[in-house]
């Protein structure tokens, strides 16, 4: 909305000239999204702790630590939903097309995760709604967003997969291209669900993980950086970048409540949007390999999850104490800052190596 009401006034003030700079508006983003969240994080919470009573439920077979968050309230991704909503509407490019479908992508995931949290709450269970109809509901989400995001890319982006490390290659996919993108942005949503079990152990992974596809968006959308660093330019991405900032924000925000102990949880609202917005801006930069690269974490808890239930139901025996690998460590008796903060760490080590991508080729 800025770009359109003040760029125009810059032909008359220069400082309205920020306002065609996607960098400029990335950081109002930013900051919009963080003010909005500390802003409605206190009221939010008092508000889902009165109609929540018990909070979130805790899982009987889980660790024995977690049973002291009892009546910890879950939802709190509305608030990181609402900073995004809001800091986009207001700094991003509303012409663009991009902004428009990952937006209603993201609030698209939130809705299935809202209605998944309700039903735990209701029902006094960890079960929520029907595996087959969350799936089927990202599913539809995912597919309309791919369907949207082939009409409006040119060719041979639209139906091409791009291979890191690799220069002006273009894998043509045709019409698979839409599972394969529904797959990496269904994919994303489900590996952030099941990373959010820890106090502040999914929001700053998603984070980094904005903050790289930040900078991916903003070269794969400027011809003169995407042909420098030999990538495939996307016409009209760069505007992600501001959507990136956004989420940064929102989640820093969150994170001032989630941080151990956490106020809120923010339940399947906040970890199916926000994964499914990474995947969303990974298939329009045409990085959705690198997404599982520097989504490494979200993989790996994703894998353990895979290996147990295979493993288990092959040979009857369980390779991990639980899972996903969070709580293995902590059935190891870990503590759950440790924890936290290592995967952290690993988080980073896997977006710089990400990051290398744009340049190994």
């Amino acid at each position: 909305m800025f770009q359109w009401l003040l760029a125009p006034l810059g032909e008359d003030v220069i400082f309205f000239n920020l306002f065609n700079y996607i960098t400029f508006r990335t950081a109002g983003a930013l900051l919009t999204g963080l003010v909005i969240a500390f802003a409605m994080g206190p009221r939010l919470i008092r508000w889902l702790r009165a109609k929540q009573g018990a909070g979130q439920p805790i899982r009987e077979d889980g660790p024995e630590a977690h049973f002291a968050k009892r009546g910890t309230p879950t939802m709190g991704g509305l608030m990181i939903l609402m900073g995004i909503a809001f800091a986009v509407l207001l700094w991003a490019d509303l012409s663009n097309a991009y902004v428009w479908i990952v937006l209603l992508v993201t609030v698209g995931f939130g809705t299935v995760g809202l209605a998944d949290d309700y039903l735990k709450l209701t029902k006094r269970n960890t079960r929520g709604l029907p595996g087959k109809v969350k799936l089927a509901g990202q599913t539809g989400i995912a597919a309309l967003g791919v369907i949207c995001f082939m009409a409006v890319t040119p060719e041979p982006l639209a139906g091409g997969l791009a291979i890191p490390f690799v220069k002006d290659l273009l894998v043509p996919l045709g019409l698979a291209i839409l599972p394969f993108g529904v797959f990496v942005i269904v994919g994303a949503s489900n590996a952030v669900n099941l990373t959010d079990g820890l106090d502040g152990l999914a929001i700053v992974p998603v984070m980094i993980a904005a903050a790289c596809f930040g900078f991916i968006s903003y070269v794969a959308g400027n011809i003169i950086f995407a042909d420098y660093l030999q990538i495939h330019h996307v016409p009209g991405s760069g505007e992600l970048s501001v959507f990136c900032g956004a989420l940064i924000g929102g989640g820093l925000g969150f994170l001032w409540f989630n941080a151990p102990p956490a106020m809120v949880f923010m339940g399947d609202t906040g970890s199916l949007s926000m994964g499914g917005a990474l995947g969303a801006i990974a298939v329009v930069t045409k990085h959705e390999l690198v997404l599982a690269i520097v989504g490494g974490l979200f993989v790996l808890e994703t894998i353990s999850v895979i290996v147990q239930v295979l493993s288990y139901k092959l040979t009857g025996k369980r390779v991990f104490r639980m899972a996903p690998l969070h709580h293995h460590f902590e059935k190891k008796g870990w503590a759950e800052p440790t924890i936290v903060i290592r995967f952290w760490i690993i988080a980073v080590i896997l977006a710089l190596i990400g990051l290398s991508t744009l340049k190994l080729r």
